[in-house]
């Protein structure tokens, strides 16, 4: 768990805790108000126990009362089920969009069987709009609609102290995979868009879904777009990209697999199936998987002994 900067240092709202996770689990924002607590993002399911670990040692004996997503992917939500098993009566706040297959719980409409994923079924208890305020700390954070990574995510910004919550809207190096666009639904102009909200928002401090806080700079910006150009190009690199995010995010929750359990977890994916069909249509799945591994490798995010592949 990393606390951000001081906040006579940064003006960040008092009360404010980050549990700075991996790649595998989102962030998570912890906030101690003297009328509630709350906490924005739970990280993915097999982190659940530290994740429940943690916020318990912050709250030191206050209920946890607010669970707030900034979107439904499972590495942001996955949490869930543990933090309302441990504190039975938290409200938890979800986005519009997917509410409904929340309550019927469909991990395909969710997007958990079609990426290989998984997350324990968790209940809703109210909706996160874009357009209106929700209590944290004490404090009113502004919600917005950031659509692009997910059509439905939302980030949050409190202007007293100019901090933003970006989700995966905006990292220090970057944005999330663009996901609409896996499924050739147009979405590169929304993370734009969403690019040009954040501008207008002039934070101070960003509290990204991945990585340390970070001051926020035009360079920040300019990277983002930058990146995203470099997509709108070659959708093709974009999708290149996300499947090999997708095939270390597999090695984060395993740790380690052989290439023929990868290529057997991959054809039974249907996220690898259309990305192979797209990108690699002549190439076997096994063969396919293979080159991904060992581009991961080359850059030093994966290691291989002999047939096996490491999280590194």
């Amino acid at each position: 768990m990393q606390q951000p900067p001081s906040t006579a240092e940064s003006g960040l709202p008092p009360g404010l805790h980050v549990l700075e996770r991996s790649w595998l689990s989102s962030n998570g924002v912890l906030f101690i108000g003297r009328r509630s607590t709350a906490l924005v993002d739970s990280g993915y399911c097999t982190d659940a126990e530290q994740t429940v670990a943690l916020v318990a040692h912050v709250l030191q004996g206050r209920t946890l009362d607010r669970l707030v997503n900034t979107h439904l992917h499972s590495d942001h939500c996955g949490g869930n089920a543990a933090l309302q098993a441990r504190w039975p009566a938290v409200r938890t706040w979800i986005p519009p969009g997917l509410a409904a297959a929340v309550a019927a719980w469909d991990p395909v409409a969710l997007g958990y069987q079609p990426e290989g994923q998984v997350c324990p079924r968790f209940r809703h208890d109210t909706l996160v709009l874009p357009g209106t305020e929700v209590e944290l700390g004490d404090r009113a954070w502004q919600v917005h609609a950031a659509p692009g990574h997910d059509p439905d995510s939302v980030i949050l910004f409190e202007p007293r102290s100019g901090t933003l919550i970006s989700a995966d809207a905006l990292w220090e190096n970057g944005f999330g995979i663009v996901f609409p666009e896996l499924e050739d639904v147009s979405a590169f102009d929304e993370v734009s868009s969403t690019f040009d909200l954040i501008e207008q928002l002039a934070p101070r401090w960003v509290i990204p879904g991945h990585g340390r806080v970070f001051p926020f700079e035009a360079a920040v910006l300019g990277r983002a777009r930058d990146r995203l150009q470099a997509f709108v190009r070659n959708p093709s690199r974009h999708a290149h990209h996300a499947a090999k995010a997708l095939l270390k995010f597999r090695l984060l929750e395993t740790r380690q697999a052989t290439l023929d359990e990868l290529a057997s977890w991959a054809a039974a994916t249907p996220r690898f199936g259309s990305l192979r069909g797209r990108l690699a249509a002549d190439t076997a799945m096994a063969a396919w998987i293979e080159s991904l591994a060992q581009e991961l490798v080359h850059a030093r995010v994966l290691r291989r002994v002999g047939d096996t592949i490491y999280n590194a």
